[in-house]
């Protein structure tokens, strides 16, 4: 038996749901930016080799929260 009561967890579910979907388009909005800034990443300024790194990492982190994002709002239906 779960020690929080069930609309209580349903709301915090749909809540970190909301929150993660936030994350998650704020990352792809940076990596649509992160290209189309970088021309695909072929105009590199010296030293910005960040910005592979930032290929990288924001889709993963992108899909990451997505991920979890459908995790809470499937958790909430279950919730209810």
């Amino acid at each position: 038996m779960s020690s929080t009561p069930g609309p209580v967890r349903r709301t915090a579910l749909i809540i970190a749901a909301a929150v993660l979907a936030g994350i998650s388009a704020f990352f792809i909005f940076y990596t649509a930016r992160l290209l189309y800034v970088t021309h695909g990443l072929q105009a590199i300024r010296p030293g910005g080799q960040g910005a592979y790194l930032g290929a990288v990492a924001f889709p993963l982190l992108a899909v990451l929260a997505g991920w979890g994002a459908w995790r809470c709002g499937k958790s909430s239906q279950a919730a209810a």
